[in-house]
């Protein structure tokens, strides 16, 4: 899985668990879309929005590992007929990194119908079809591997039996399209910006407690599948800090992994090289260019991109793939916003 059920307190309401972050090209502009609520988490009062909750998409303009730009979603609740009323609010500055600054209201609408907002926003939300796949077995053997310093047991799994996990499962995805210029501002040309997004909800005493952070895939299913407790605190936090908190470990981590393959000379190497190109846990994309997850550049990600293949193939030093791709998602994406598959039937 991607960030799918990735910790604790995730799992205690789906509704403010993001699956996935994908940053690409659009039709018009630069597109930002996360997905929560998967159909595979159950246990909450009402599927969709959390009305209680806080989804921001937060936006690094100048490398520094810092949001420059939020773009704040929420949401009401559920109505009699299922759908749920939004606003976005845009932040800009220190405002951006703040949960109780106000912003500026950009655009407002109701799940499931396109909305326009000001500066030329596109926005959506609602129920999809989940666009990523994952075999279990593979997945789970990679992070028992990685936990433990091994290579990858399968035990008797062969390729012919990899299935995907996720097919014909849905989640409920947040779907923003930007005018290149307002990413490009002041610059000239193409320009790299750093994307990630929070998931919060309202504490009793009036704060905001952070439930999820995501930017590059697959970090999580790496190290926390078997360390719930890393799973949490992977979570926390802003990216800023990731190298101090977490470097020496995930570094650590990776150097065994790869040790057990002897793929490397000098495996510690390795292991900081591989913590050096994906922390900040920051997904880097190019404004205006064709996204691709991929391995000789991480360049946003499509909702096309193999980010399981790439991301164990890297940390092992060596292949290691589902044997499954995206065709084994049920629904397929689309070439038009809002871009996202429909709904499976039956989801």
């Amino acid at each position: 899985m991607s960030h799918h059920l990735d910790s604790p307190l995730a799992r205690q309401d789906v509704r403010l668990d993001i699956t996935d972050l994908y940053v690409f090209r659009g039709e018009t502009g630069t597109v930002l879309a996360i997905n929560v609520c998967h159909s595979l988490g159950g246990g909450v009062p009402e599927v969709g929005f959390h009305p209680e909750g806080m989804y921001e998409i937060k936006i690094d303009l100048n490398d520094d590992s810092v949001e420059d730009l939020t773009y704040r979603f929420q949401f009401g609740f559920r109505t009699a007929g299922g759908s749920q009323h939004f606003l976005v609010h845009r932040l800009d500055g220190a405002e951006a990194a703040h949960a109780f600054a106000e912003g500026t209201l950009v655009a407002m609408g109701e799940t499931d119908t396109p909305a326009s907002g000001t500066d030329g926003i596109r926005v959506w939300t609602g129920k999809a079809g989940d666009p990523f796949w994952i075999d279990p077995t593979m997945l789970h053997a990679v992070g028992h591997a990685v936990q433990d310093g091994a290579s990858v047991d399968l035990g008797d799994w062969t390729p012919a039996q990899a299935m995907n996990a996720f097919a014909g499962h849905s989640v409920y995805a947040i779907v923003l399209e930007i005018p290149d210029q307002i990413l490009n501002s002041d610059v000239a040309g193409e320009h790299r910006i750093g994307v990630w997004a929070v998931s919060s909800l309202r504490t009793d005493a009036g704060g905001w407690r952070s439930i999820n952070r995501i930017g590059l895939p697959m970090l999580h299913p790496l190290f926390a599948q078997v360390d719930e407790q890393l799973g949490e605190e992977l979570n926390a936090g802003r990216p800023l800090d990731d190298p101090a908190t977490f470097g020496a470990l995930l570094g650590k981590k990776i150097a065994g992994f790869a040790r057990a393959y002897g793929t490397t000379a000098d495996p510690a190497a390795h292991g900081a090289r591989f913590v050096g190109r994906f922390l900040p846990n920051i997904l880097p994309y190019t404004v205006g260019t064709p996204a691709e997850f991929g391995f000789v550049d991480i360049n946003g990600r499509a909702l096309t991109d193999n980010a399981a293949d790439v991301m164990f193939t890297i940390a092992a030093n060596t292949p290691i793939t589902m044997a499954i791709g995206p065709e084994s998602v049920t629904e397929k994406p689309s070439a038009a916003f809002p871009y996202v598959p429909a709904v499976p039937a039956g989801r």
